[in-house]
């Protein structure tokens, strides 16, 4: 089972990915497109170029997780785009809100925990 937290590191691809491609192609263009490591525990997202449909690539230690969202109607709006990067990093609650065809960017949430070191 996949379970997203606030630890992991979410990554989108900002360009469309072929979704004819499974896990391997996938693992690939990780390493190729995005200069990631596909089998660092990070969580990988992909969006047809219709956008009408997610893919998430994940390795947990004992193999990678493929997982896939097709919208019934309707497209995912909400995208990032950039000319210079070829990723954008997301919070767990923020892809929350894009697998709910939402706006990662109009979520709001309170800030992430940091602990506070001693005055000393």
């Amino acid at each position: 089972m996949i379970q997203l937290t606030p630890q992991m590191r979410l990554v989108v691809a900002v360009e469309p990915a072929d979704f004819r491609r499974g896990i391997d192609g996938l693992a690939r263009l990780c390493q190729e497109a995005l200069s990631c490591d596909p089998m660092s525990g990070w969580v990988f997202v992909f969006r047809n170029r219709r956008a009408t449909s997610l893919k998430i690539l994940v390795y947990d230690g004992q193999g990678f997780w493929l997982c896939q969202k097709r919208l019934s109607r309707g497209h995912f709006s909400w995208w990032p785009s950039s000319r210079t990067e070829m990723t954008k990093t997301l919070a767990a609650h923020q892809l929350q809100v894009l697998l709910a065809a939402g706006n990662p960017d109009a979520a709001q949430a309170a800030p992430a925990w940091r602990p506070v070191s001693p005055v000393g």
